[in-house]
């Protein structure tokens, strides 16, 4: 963007400076003279007219491309995220079944342990 500001101010001043060397030598009479700036300078006004729009459009159409990629991107991003997450999820549900079962059978050894220490007292 910097770049086409450059070129924009390259432009104008080179206009401006030829114009005005253009006067200073032109053999014509003022009123000659007057009509040549006034269409050069309608002209360079038209140009740059057509350079703005040009400009502009094409900014306007670089930003819509950008805003694109960039959802696009994010709705993959959100996408692979939301897989990784299942995947994660799943893999906690199943690490919790295995310590549920685990825990089960330590409680289920505990008890029988507490048995038979209740019957290794009862004996003695």
């Amino acid at each position: 963007m910097a770049n086409t500001g450059s070129t924009l101010l390259a432009l104008v001043t080179g206009a401006a400076i030829g114009a005005g060397i253009g006067m200073l030598y032109a053999p014509e009479s003022g009123d000659k003279t007057r009509k040549r700036i006034k269409d050069d300078a309608r002209k360079a006004q038209d140009r740059l007219n057509k350079r703005y729009h040009e400009t502009s459009s094409n900014l306007s159409d670089k930003a819509k491309k950008a805003r694109l990629d960039f959802e696009e991107r994010l709705e993959e991003t959100l996408s692979s995220a939301s897989h990784k997450a299942d995947d994660i999820l799943a893999a906690m549900e199943t690490k919790l079944e295995e310590l549920r079962k685990q825990n089960a059978k330590l409680q289920r050894d505990a008890k029988e342990e507490q048995g038979k220490t209740k019957a290794n007292k009862a004996v003695v």
